[in-house]
């Protein structure tokens, strides 16, 4: 989610989805000072910023992951040259994200 389609979300403010788990953090005062504009100008609670903020900010930070090229090659592009699997960090972290969201969605399935 880019930051715009955020700004556009708080405007139109539909329900969010989120886990039954709770994080605690402790903010810089200059990003708590930001944080709680957003919240008043927008007129939504605290939580729900620093949710969408997070939501927006590990959106970009997966775009932003570098694609360092293997010697392995997974398949051709359009154009039929070949495409490398990708070493980087990007592979594993899709992993791990998937085995975590099935460890949060098992855990939200025994509470319920």
């Amino acid at each position: 989610m880019s930051f715009k389609a955020l700004l556009r979300r708080w405007e139109s403010r539909p329900e969010p989805l989120t886990t039954a788990n709770e994080y605690s953090v402790r903010l810089p005062i200059d990003d708590a000072a930001r944080v709680l504009a957003l919240a008043e100008l927008y007129r939504l609670p605290v939580e729900e910023v620093i949710t969408d903020l997070l939501h927006a900010a590990l959106d970009e930070l997966t775009e932003a992951m570098p694609y360092q090229p293997g010697t392995k090659v997974i398949r051709e592009d359009e154009y039929g040259d070949p495409v490398y699997e990708d070493r980087g960090p990007m592979p594993r972290f899709l992993e791990l994200t998937r085995a975590k969201r099935g460890e949060l969605e098992a855990l939200a399935r025994r509470r319920t």
